[in-house]
């Protein structure tokens, strides 16, 4: 394939800071995967276990779906969460199975799963088993709402541990209109935070030459995002709420509309508020809106002000008129126009693979990029497609299957 004009051309061999590091995942559906994907990201070598009846479960979320060259159809879901990886095919309730995933784990450095508590003992693979198997094993365990606790057992859906996790509680237009986030935000935390906890354990068993277990949660990564509304209870025993798109804690800080869309501003700073009142001809120490503080206790009022005055504006005047007054300010971008932005395209944010049914397409990159010290930019590792289902079970059959 051609690279594509504006996206980083990735095929071949995966390299990056954890090239050698060997990843069995277990995981479906999107935390572990997502784990297993930043790590595959890094250069990880990730062997991907699916189930022989269709596989991921997210191989069958859809649509959208796009036609394949087999006459089948390729999820756009699984997609976003599953390049640089292999896929092998297993039955783990028979021991054919469970003996090939025991030749995988010997050689392996990091196992993912994310089955119910219980599950993966019921199948063979209790820690003790493990440990038993490969000392130095690192295991990550993704559950929903932890793997101990009255309500452990429960089952880990995304938008139930939105709700269950307080996030759906301060999201939404009002009290009286509460929204999950557009995205899979507690998979996707609970993936990150995964493989955070990963590279700890790892870089640890340098010096012990054991493995650990990593355990985290959906509600453990709603939990820790909560940021300053987390404090707000703890400390301030105050109860956050759905605010809209306009920030409960400073004041002005949010979306406004114009005399033809919609811009964000953050007035993060007294100086940020001197800045915007001279630019606008306002009084920056009108009673009642000389500090921060007071402007949240009269935030309709001041968002009132503003807001009159940026309707006297088209959005492209508003923000240049804020940029040349050094007040930080943004657009509202749909999906489709931040695959087209330069900046997005100057990141490294797209990237061109070969698919093995679909032929050439485009992905969302990884967020990292690696520099060395005199600043020049190291060679960026080389992407590989999300594998259609068994593609590598040839890996199987090889005696040495993570033999580079």
């Amino acid at each position: 394939m051609t690279a594509g004009v504006r996206g980083t051309r990735s095929e071949g061999n995966s390299r990056g800071p954890l090239c050698g590091l060997v990843v069995v995942d277990l995981s479906r559906a999107l935390a572990g995967p997502h784990a297993a994907m930043m790590l595959g990201d890094l250069g990880a070598e990730v062997v991907k276990v699916e189930n022989v009846n269709g596989g991921d479960d997210t191989r069958g979320w859809g649509p959208p779906f796009v036609d394949a060259s087999d006459g089948g159809r390729e999820s756009t879901y699984f997609l976003c969460a599953n390049r640089n990886k292999k896929s092998v095919t297993l039955d783990l309730k028979s021991p054919d199975g469970r003996n090939s995933l025991e030749r995988l784990l010997r050689s392996a450095d990091v196992l993912i799963e994310n089955f119910r508590t219980g599950v993966l003992d019921r199948l063979g693979f209790s820690l003790r088993r493990l440990a038993e198997l490969n000392e130095r094993l690192v295991v990550l365990s993704i559950s929903g709402f932890g793997h101990d606790g009255p309500e452990a057992c429960r089952a880990g859906y995304d938008q139930i541990a939105q709700g269950e996790g307080g996030l759906m509680s301060v999201t939404g237009s009002s009290a009286a209109d509460l929204q999950r986030v557009g995205v899979p935000i507690a998979d996707l935390l609970a993936g990150m935070y995964g493989a955070f906890g990963v590279l700890a354990a790892l870089h640890e068993r340098r010096h012990t030459g054991k493995g650990q277990v990593v355990r985290t949660s959906l509600l453990a990564a709603m939990v820790g995002v909560h940021a300053f509304q987390g404090t707000r209870w703890t400390v301030a025993k105050q109860v956050g709420q759905a605010t809209g798109n306009h920030h409960p804690s400073i004041c002005p800080y949010g979306l406004f509309d114009t005399a033809d869309g919609a811009v964000q501003i953050a007035v993060g700073s007294e100086n940020l508020w001197i800045r915007l009142c001279e630019g606008f001809g306002l009084d920056a120490l009108a009673p009642g809106m000389a500090s921060n503080p007071e402007r949240v206790e009269n935030a309709a009022a001041v968002r009132e002000l503003v807001q009159k005055v940026f309707l006297q504006y088209s959005s492209d005047e508003l923000l240049a008129k804020l940029d040349a007054i050094g007040v930080p300010a943004g657009r509202i971008r749909s999906i489709s126009e931040v695959y087209e932005w330069e900046q997005t395209l100057s990141q490294g944010l797209l990237i061109d693979v070969d698919h093995k049914t679909l032929g050439p397409i485009r992905l969302p990159g990884p967020p990292l990029r690696f520099f060395d010290t005199d600043g020049s930019e190291r060679t960026r590792t080389r992407h590989t497609a999300p594998p259609v289902l068994g593609a590598h079970n040839d890996l199987l059959e090889s005696p040495q299957p993570f033999k580079t």
